[in-house]
């Protein structure tokens, strides 16, 4: 790498936190079929809602964790989805909006059988502390269901709801997962726009057309989003993290430099888009509910499968906008 990674999120488990999916049942039948109730907007829950999670997810317009829950990322999501296909920007998916989405009639819950990568391992917990993370040769995951969740851009919550009794560590095994891995590839991206306000990343052609909205996680008042126009430098997956305690506020005075192997609970997750700003990048999060909730370390801060579909789309030289 050109330089240390050296910007970390800020972990804050009671801002990351937001309430269990109701229980109403969530059969792969009932959520395949789902219909819009009329307009699916915050008072919704239930199958419609996860199933326009799915749809929003497989368009390019990321609500982070698909949980079947109607939160402020899934309203980001629509409006942006809905600009892209030319419909008022409401937040809310009313008829026009659905029929949309719709368009695209796979099945949103599917089948999978378990493999044998998905349940080798090793699974570890993730220590908090640097030191101690510095202590692993890789930042893996801590479960089989983990793994599982990030794979299938789930909350783990929803993932064994979906699958009652099921444990999840054998091989041959077959579990109910969103179906998100099946779909087109990004277009080569011509410009990147990440907005504090809107707490946003997206992604426009090099005809200036919207092709993928994500949420993101962009600063704090400690370390507040750097406005102005940067440019990609280059990008790296599976970083490594080089921690230098110098550079956080909130740093124990007992840290000391220290290396951090790659892995998907990496501080900085899969992946890593330098910026022409020293020290500031886009990059993946061990972290995926917090993102568009929490605050950051001064980086742009996305779930690791959204980053991961990023850095397929991104060529070094682009302009990365950063507005308020």
């Amino acid at each position: 790498m050109k330089h240390a990674i050296s910007l970390l999120l800020l972990g804050c488990a009671a801002c990351a936190f937001h309430a269990p999916v109701r229980a109403q049942a969530l059969t792969p039948d009932a959520v395949n079929a789902a219909t819009n109730p009329g307009k699916v907007g915050p008072s919704s829950k239930g199958a419609a809602v996860l199933r326009a999670q799915v749809l929003l997810d497989r368009a390019h317009f990321s609500v982070g964790e698909i949980d079947g829950s109607f939160g402020s990322n899934m309203r980001r999501a629509i409006s942006g989805y809905q600009t892209k296909a030319g419909l008022k920007p409401t937040g809310t998916i009313d008829k026009d909006t659905w029929d949309k989405l719709t368009a695209d009639a796979v099945p949103v819950l599917t089948t999978y059988v378990l493999q044998d990568a998905d349940v080798a391992g090793p699974f570890e917990p993730v220590p908090k502390q640097m030191a101690e993370k510095a202590k692993l040769t890789t930042l893996g995951y801590a479960s089989a269901i983990e793994g599982l969740a990030e794979k299938f851009h789930m909350s783990p919550a929803l993932l064994k709801r979906l699958n009652p009794g099921k444990e999840m560590i054998k091989a041959g095994e077959e579990i109910v997962v969103a179906n998100v891995l099946d779909v087109e590839p990004l277009a080569r991206t011509g410009k990147i726009v990440v907005d504090k306000s809107d707490h946003t990343l997206s992604l426009f052609d090099a005809a200036d057309q919207l092709i993928a909205q994500f949420p993101v996680s962009t600063g704090s008042k400690q370390d507040p989003l750097p406005i102005g126009t940067w440019k990609v430098e280059h990008l790296t997956e599976n970083p490594i993290f080089y921690y230098n305690p110098k550079l956080f506020w909130d740093a124990d005075p007992a840290d000391k430099k220290t290396r951090i192997a790659p892995g998907p609970n990496n501080p900085v997750g899969v992946a890593w888009v330098d910026l022409t700003k020293e020290h500031y990048g886009i990059h993946g999060t061990p972290e995926p509910s917090g993102v568009g909730r929490t605050q950051s370390h001064g980086c742009i801060r996305l779930t690791n499968w959204d980053v991961a579909k990023l850095v397929k789309s991104v060529p070094a030289g682009i302009d990365v906008i950063l507005q308020e």
